[in-house]
C-alpha cells in the first residue's frame, strides 16, 4: 500500500502498475482504492506543463527601426534645416522633402566646432553683428544653439567661429523660410 501512495504522490503513470497486482489478491476495498489512484496523475501532468510554459522566456520586441532619412539628405528631420558638416552643405525640408538645396556651406573651425545634434531656430536677426568677433557683420542670422550658433550671409572659403555660413542668396532664403521653433538637424 506504501508503494501505491507513493507512486500517486510523485504522478508518474507507473502508479497504476504496482495498484493493479495487488489488488487482483487482495479484497475488494483494495480495488476501489485504485480507482481514485487513476484519477490523480491528470492534474500533476497539467500542473507540470503548466509550469514548464511559465519557465519559458517571453519573447523580445522587435528593435525598432533605423530612423528614415530624407532621400537626398543625411537627415531623419521632416520640416527644417539639414547639415552635413563631412561634405558642406546644407539643405530647407519641408513635408519630408527637400525644398531647398544642397547649398554650399562653411561652419567652425578647430576649437570652433559647429555642435552636432538636434537643435531648434531659437530667433532670428536680419543684420547682426558679432559683438565677439570685432563686430563682424552677420546677415540674416537665424541662431540655432544658444551660445550664438547661426545660419548666416558668410565666407565660403573660410571657416566659421561656429556659425553655418552661406552664400547670401541662401542666407536670405533660410531667413525667410524657417520660423521660430523650426528643427535644425546638424550631422557630422
Amino acid at each position: 500500500m506504501a508503494i501505491a501512495f507513493l507512486a500517486t504522490a510523485c504522478g508518474t503513470p507507473e502508479a497504476s502498475g504496482p495498484v493493479a497486482a495487488p489488488s487482483s489478491s487482495t479484497s475488494s476495498s483494495t480495488s476501489s482504492s485504485a480507482a481514485p489512484t487513476s484519477e490523480s496523475p491528470v492534474a500533476p501532468t497539467e500542473t507540470a506543463e503548466t509550469t514548464a510554459t511559465t519557465k519559458t522566456p517571453d519573447p523580445q520586441p522587435a528593435p525598432p527601426p533605423p530612423p528614415v532619412t530624407v532621400p537626398g539628405t543625411p537627415c531623419d528631420i521632416t520640416e527644417g534645416a539639414c547639415v552635413r558638416l563631412s561634405t558642406n552643405e546644407s539643405w530647407l525640408i519641408s513635408g519630408g522633402k527637400i525644398s531647398y538645396g544642397p547649398v554650399p556651406t562653411t561652419s567652425g573651425m578647430p576649437g570652433y566646432e559647429t555642435p552636432v545634434g538636434y537643435h531648434s531656430v531659437l530667433w532670428k536677426v536680419e543684420l547682426d553683428y558679432s559683438r565677439d568677433f570685432g563686430m563682424a557683420e552677420m546677415p540674416y542670422s537665424t541662431y540655432f544653439v544658444s551660445n550664438g550658433i547661426a545660419f548666416h550671409e558668410g565666407s565660403l572659403t573660410d571657416p566659421s567661429h561656429g556659425c553655418i555660413h552661406l552664400s547670401r542668396e541662401a542666407a536670405a532664403k533660410y531667413f525667410h523660410t524657417l520660423r521660430v521653433g523650426d528643427q535644425v538637424q546638424v550631422t557630422a
